[in-house]
């Protein structure tokens, strides 16, 4: 175990509810999204025709195949977690998401990029922990936008002990 976290319950570099900064925009990275994961996803979780069947999808209404809905969301979901370990994030989970559009339908081939704004931060009454309300934006190569997502994370807050932690070994962190 690394002094640090044994000293302060808290690992080097680790950010807490405190540390995020209203209006704070994350950059969560891109992700490429293919036809075979495409046919792959919906054959277990969305099997609709646009969806598993490219011959069939090209006569329908959406001129080819398309990714599903909850399919982009699961996108959303992998860079967001990414995003949270890279960062080191104190997250929580998550109580759910109270909003979701699908703009524009995702093709095989597209390249998803996400982007979170922090839109409002509220401690909790009652645990250690903070509430953020964050909107997130996944645009395709083109610059569109092919998905919109409001919902709110649960963050830690900084252990209490730190501060005393820190304090009493001086440099040796």
């Amino acid at each position: 175990m690394h002094i640090a976290i044994w000293l302060t319950g808290q690992e080097v570099g680790m950010k807490y509810f405190e540390d995020i900064e209203l209006g704070e925009v994350w950059d969560l990275g891109s992700r490429a999204v293919s036809e075979a994961e495409i046919i792959e996803f919906a054959t277990q979780y969305d099997p609709q025709p646009f969806h598993i069947d490219a011959a069939l999808a090209e006569q329908g209404f959406f001129g080819g195949l398309i990714a599903s809905g909850w399919h982009t969301c699961a996108i959303f979901m992998g860079l967001l977690a990414d995003f949270i370990k890279a960062r080191k994030l104190a997250s929580m989970g998550a109580p759910g998401i109270e909003h979701c559009r699908w703009l524009v339908p995702v093709r095989p081939g597209d390249v998803l990029h996400g982007r979170t704004t922090v839109l409002a931060l509220r401690p909790s009454r009652s645990k250690p922990m903070g509430l953020v309300t964050c909107r997130t934006e996944l645009v395709n190569q083109r610059g569109a936008k092919v998905a919109q997502l409001q919902g709110v994370g649960m963050y830690s807050c900084r252990p209490a002990a730190d501060a005393r932690a820190t304090a009493a070994v001086g440099g040796l962190i």
